[in-house]
């Protein structure tokens, strides 16, 4: 559980609320039904318009990322990779094979079979970085999809203090119905800046450093597995690969 995105949540709102309560203002005059339809309908409308349905499945994949880690324990893959050496020059490679069935990961799965085929170290590390650079490609659409909402919200939220206003503005001889529109217009202002700022791109950081991350981990792998191929020391690939462990 990442602590830190819900202490920030907790202390963005609270935050914006205590400042509200202490200029005399109520919490019950944010929430505005008409506002929360428009913004937030709006906001997702405009996003799914501009991404193709893979990328909306991948980010809603990926959403639970924010409060739970996915980064993997450096430290473990590096142990893996020497045990990986070890057994390659004590068995040969085709004695890795076995180890591809009790792999989870994918990226994984791939340079292990890689390896057990006698593929040539070049072309290993040719077939692994394109793979790469596609999950990573993927990955970062997913979380710009995100970043796009953020940058839709304050739109829509104009959109809707200007309907709020028009509504002013046809009601102008009824007086009672004045503070609805009123309230429509300034709420919706509100909901889009606000959900723009705390909650969409904060969400579009955090995933895209939890990309980076997962990407500085496939990139240790690819280092790995071109160092089995190549047939290098198992102490030399641990010192190699301590480097990415110390940052």
């Amino acid at each position: 559980m990442d602590i830190l995105s819900i202490t920030g949540f907790i202390v963005g709102i609270g935050a914006i609320l205590t400042g509200m309560t202490l200029e005399g203002g109520a919490i019950e005059s944010l929430l505005n039904l008409p506002a929360f339809i428009i913004v937030f309908g709006g906001t997702i409308g405009a996003a799914l318009l501009q991404s193709p349905i893979r990328v909306v499945k991948k980010s809603l994949k990926m959403l639970p990322w924010v409060l739970n880690s996915p980064r993997r324990d450096l430290l473990l893959q590096r142990e893996k990779m020497v045990a990986f050496s070890m057994q390659a020059r004590k068995n040969g490679l085709l004695g890795l094979e076995p180890q591809i069935e009790q792999e989870n990961d994918e990226f994984m799965k791939l340079g292990l079979q890689l390896l057990v085929d006698g593929c040539q170290p070049v072309v290993m590390r040719d077939i692994l970085e394109l793979e790469l650079s596609e999950i990573e490609s993927h990955e970062l659409q997913a979380a710009k999809f995100f970043e796009s909402m953020g940058g839709y919200a304050p739109t829509i939220g104009i959109i809707g203090a200007v309907l709020g206003l028009i509504h002013v503005m046809q009601n102008l001889a009824s007086p009672a119905s004045l503070g609805a529109g009123i309230a429509t217009a300034f709420v919706a202002t509100v909901y889009g800046v606000g959900s723009a700022n705390l909650i969409f791109l904060p969400i579009a950081g955090k995933l895209k450093s939890h990309v980076l991350a997962l990407t500085q981990a496939r990139e240790m792998l690819i280092d790995g597995f071109s160092s089995i191929a190549m047939g290098e020391n198992p102490r030399l690939i641990e010192i190699k690969l301590s480097s990415y462990v110390k940052n």
